[in-house]
């Protein structure tokens, strides 16, 4: 058994490493798990389960049990959706002809670094761990968390194929991050449907919806060539990159019309300093992605490049939030609210 890597962890959770055939057989299970399920962009699901958390905890119905059980479940539904979405394109012939998936980080499949059986059995586990705690959840809870369960099921299965390959993988992503996560999360945890928290979780379901928007214009060109009509392929480069703007815009005016309708103080402007990193963010989704790396950009990065900003910025938009919803729940605590 190989020894713990606590570096290649670090490394993954960071990024996707590009590694060869002899480092990948030298990995602990760990490690290769992390690498394989890009947990670097898990922190993504973990915001969205804080968020349900932190909206049940100002509801004054917060359960820890509950909570971590809906953490560890999407979490680990998300991974799995990572891990079926590689094993489903390399079944499908996608990933070869150095295709845009297999260029940015190890694709353990196409690189002949794991087999068939070695992929199903990671997804396995993982998604039996996600299913372990959506069953608990079911008992635990009951009422609309077993039609939550299955709907979430349905996207981790279904999201690479059939929906992506329609035009309604983005929209997929938008219904998970917000309704299904940060509204599904907080009725298991509360016990209570609130139209008013999907609402609220809309402005950062939006940020995680424009990662995976930035992607699929990305790698746009190289979809249409193996007939993947997301929508970025559908509407071509130029409007996509405009949709995503409007859709970043639309995050910071959905924080401050709920500011101004009193379902948050002006405590969650705090999200405004993140508009540091938006400005970057949104002169790079101006104009096509270059057709050759810059030197300054990192070389572990590329080829993404609007998802790898995207991404830093609803990382910075989403941990915000999250602080000025911990600041907001504990000024009222102490009576200064």
């Amino acid at each position: 058994m190989a020894a713990l890597n606590f570096a290649m962890w670090q490394r993954a959770l960071r990024g996707v490493p590009r590694l060869s055939a002899q480092e990948w057989a030298s990995l602990d299970v760990v490690a290769k798990w992390l690498i394989a399920t890009r947990s670097a962009v898990l922190v993504m699901t973990f915001i969205s389960a804080a968020l349900a958390g932190l909206f049940a905890l100002r509801a004054g119905k917060f359960d820890g049990l509950l909570w971590a059980l809906v953490t560890v479940g999407l979490v680990m539904a998300h991974a799995t959706n990572n891990l079926l979405n590689d094993m489903t394109d390399y079944l499908k012939g996608v990933d070869r002809g150095n295709y845009y998936r297999a260029q940015y980080g190890v694709q353990p499949l196409e690189a002949g670094f794991w087999t068939m059986r070695e992929a199903w059995l990671y997804a396995g586990v993982t998604g039996g761990i996600a299913l372990a705690c959506g069953i608990v959840l079911v008992l635990l809870r009951g009422g609309l968390t077993l039609p939550l369960l299955a709907l979430g099921a349905f996207f981790v299965v279904a999201y690479t194929w059939p929906l992506k390959y329609v035009g309604l993988g983005e929209a997929a992503v938008l219904l998970v991050w917000g309704p299904l996560m940060v509204g599904g999360g907080y009725y298991v945890i509360t016990g209570e449907w609130d139209w008013s928290v999907v609402l609220g979780g809309l402005p950062y379901a939006l940020g995680a919806t424009m990662v995976i928007f930035g992607k699929h214009i990305d790698k746009r060109a190289a979809d249409r060539e193996k007939r993947i009509f997301t929508l970025p392929v559908i509407l071509g480069d130029v409007p996509a990159r405009a949709v995503a703007l409007a859709c970043m815009v639309l995050q910071y005016v959905l924080v401050a019309a709920l500011v101004v309708v009193g379902f948050f103080t002006p405590i969650l402007l705090i999200v405004l300093l993140a508009l540091r990193t938006f400005a970057l963010t949104f002169h790079m989704f101006r104009q096509p992605k270059p057709t050759e790396k810059p030197d300054w950009f990192p070389a572990d990065a590329w080829p993404t490049w609007l998802a790898a900003f995207a991404f830093v910025h609803t990382r910075a938009f989403g941990l915000l939030f999250l602080a000025g919803l911990i600041i907001e729940i504990a000024s009222r605590a102490i009576g200064l609210l």
